[in-house]
């Protein structure tokens, strides 16, 4: 066993040493702070300003989309003023204003309330315009010491679209389908202009607006021939993926649309759109509780749903490690190392100091990962990041991570003696590419079905999963948060062990003998032969 723990130590040491290994522990908090900065960053300066133009008939579209510009250039900046201020205020100030989250006394009826933020947000929206906008709001809080000293000025964010004045050419008092011809012939040649700072623009998109947008519904049978006045708001614009810009008009024409027709049937909108609001009142009960502590929690929802991450951790964890055993294997083998090394150990301890060696590289990469992982949700965490504040109080006190080491060492043993032979019977990786095919196939389904079993956790297909020793680890870490029962937890537990044994001790014996061995690799009647023996 020495001489299997000096192997060991020579695998983690050759392994921890590379560029590879340090670029993927850096890896996972670099993507992490990516995906939660670069959406915020290009939502910001990554789009240009979209210029476009109105071709109003109606006579009431110009009004309309230009509200429409104000109100989302408005909320915009008030989002912004939030960010600033939740960035700037000083620490005190916000202690005093703001309490601490407590997730496991907000009832998860709350999240049901975020339907309701809109009209809450709205009104905050008109507070703020009413106040007159960013500045005399951050003057009274700079004034009543709310904000740190010498923080950089505040920044308005910069226009998404900007509507420009029509040209000579799009004539509105032209017949619409001529009109029609006109934008697709200008636009296919692309239409530019100078801006303020005489810079030239291009058009983005152009909206024809015709004269019946607003007309009745017309009825009868020349409706459906098509007859009468053209009521299709038309949207030209060579970019069709990006529709943000045409939502926002087309929200603010329906609207419209909307509010006239409540007029002629004499209803009042702003009481429409109040009932409509309404919700009856619900809370979430969770019978498997403590009497009086019934209540599911904004945690035990997040708690629930959070296996579903580790999974997925676990996923990339265990494919990172056994390729860095199926590589390593291979490349001793080809390089004539491994013969060396066989000339002091046997192949068994050979075997055992690398299944150990990479265990511990694993294990120093998962912690890695999962300090990086606390650390960004710590530094994340707050009154304006209510997300990142619930991931880091569920993991903290979920007991989950104590689950998550436990399967990955189930998963990593089943499968590094699986890729462990594949490696000793493989010259090189485009050989072991025959191997790893179908394994690939069996690795996959863990991640096709990772979204399914937090739905149906005792179900059938979870149960049968669970018993597929090959998938245990997957769908039991999936299980975890949702209690299953203690004759599947102990019982594919004990399974896992088995298989465990029988896969190493199976592995074993095609490793010690197909490890010195070259040319062709064996066919599946000739590693049958290999075991057999050992079977009778």
């Amino acid at each position: 066993m020495r001489y299997a723990f000096l192997i060991a130590v020579r695998e983690f040491s050759e392994n921890v040493r590379t560029k590879g290994f340090w670029i993927g522990i850096l890896l996972l908090p670099v993507v992490l702070m990516a995906m939660i900065h670069v959406p915020r960053l290009l939502e910001e300066s990554g789009t240009p300003t979209r210029w476009f133009m109105l071709a109003d008939q109606s006579g009431m579209a110009q009004e309309i989309v230009e509200q429409a510009l104000r109100s989302d250039a408005l909320r915009r900046e008030y989002e912004a003023v939030q960010k600033y201020v939740a960035k700037w205020t000083v620490p005190d100030f916000a202690s005093n204003q703001i309490s601490k989250l407590d997730l496991e006394s907000l009832p998860a009826s709350t999240l049901e309330v975020l339907k309701n933020f809109q009209e809450e947000e709205a009104k905050a929206l008109r507070a703020f315009q009413a106040s007159g906008g960013a500045r005399p709001w951050l003057e009274t809080l700079t004034l009543s010491g709310a904000l740190v000293e010498n923080c950089p000025p505040f920044e308005a964010p910069r226009e998404r679209y900007r509507l420009v004045a029509s040209p000579a050419w799009l004539d509105v008092t032209l017949p619409s389908a001529d009109l029609s011809v006109w934008i697709k012939e200008h636009l296919a040649e692309g239409v530019s202009f100078l801006d303020e700072e005489d810079e030239e623009q291009d058009i983005f998109a152009v909206f024809l607006v015709p004269a019946g947008a607003f007309a009745a519904e017309s009825k009868g049978l020349s409706a459906l021939l098509g007859s009468g006045p053209s009521r299709e708001v038309e949207y030209w614009a060579e970019n069709q993926a990006d529709l943000d810009l045409r939502n926002l008009v087309s929200d603010a024409l329906d609207d419209e649309l909307r509010r006239q027709r409540f007029l002629i049937a004499g209803v009042n909108a702003k009481e429409v759109g109040r009932i409509q609001k309404l919700r009856v009142p619900r809370k979430m009960l969770d019978p498997t509780k403590e009497e009086g502590q019934e209540e599911v929690s904004s945690a035990d929802v997040i708690r629930q749903w959070a296996p579903v991450g580790f999974v997925y951790l676990l996923w990339i964890a265990l494919m990172s490690v056994v390729q860095m055993l199926l590589n390593n294997t291979i490349e001793e083998k080809s390089n004539r190392i491994v013969e060396v090394l066989l000339s002091s150990v046997t192949a068994g301890e050979l075997m055992a100091g690398k299944l150990l060696g990479i265990a511990a590289v694993g294990l120093t990469m998962l912690g890695a990962w999962i300090l990086s992982l606390l650390g960004i949700l710590h530094w994340q965490a707050g009154p304006e990041a209510e997300i990142a504040t619930m991931l880091l109080e569920v993991i903290q006190t979920s007991g989950l991570l104590g689950v998550f080491f436990f399967y990955f060492m189930m998963a990593y043993l089943l499968y590094s003696g699986i890729f462990l032979a594949i490696g000793s019977v493989c010259n090189t990786l485009k050989e072991a590419q025959n191997f790893m095919g179908p394994i690939m196939i069996f690795m996959m389904v863990p991640l096709m079905t990772m979204m399914f079993i937090p739905k149906d956790p005792h179900g059938t297909l979870a149960t049968v999963m669970s018993w597929i020793p090959l998938y245990t680890p997957f769908v039991m870490m999936n299980r975890a948060a949702a209690d299953p029962p203690l004759f599947d937890l102990i019982g594919t537990s004990i399974l896992g062990l088995i298989s465990i044994l029988v896969v190493v001790w199976l592995s074993g014996r095609v490793f010690k003998a197909a490890i010195l061995r070259t040319g062709q690799p064996p066919r599946l009647v000739e590693l049958w032969r290999w075991i057999k023996p050992e079977l009778k």
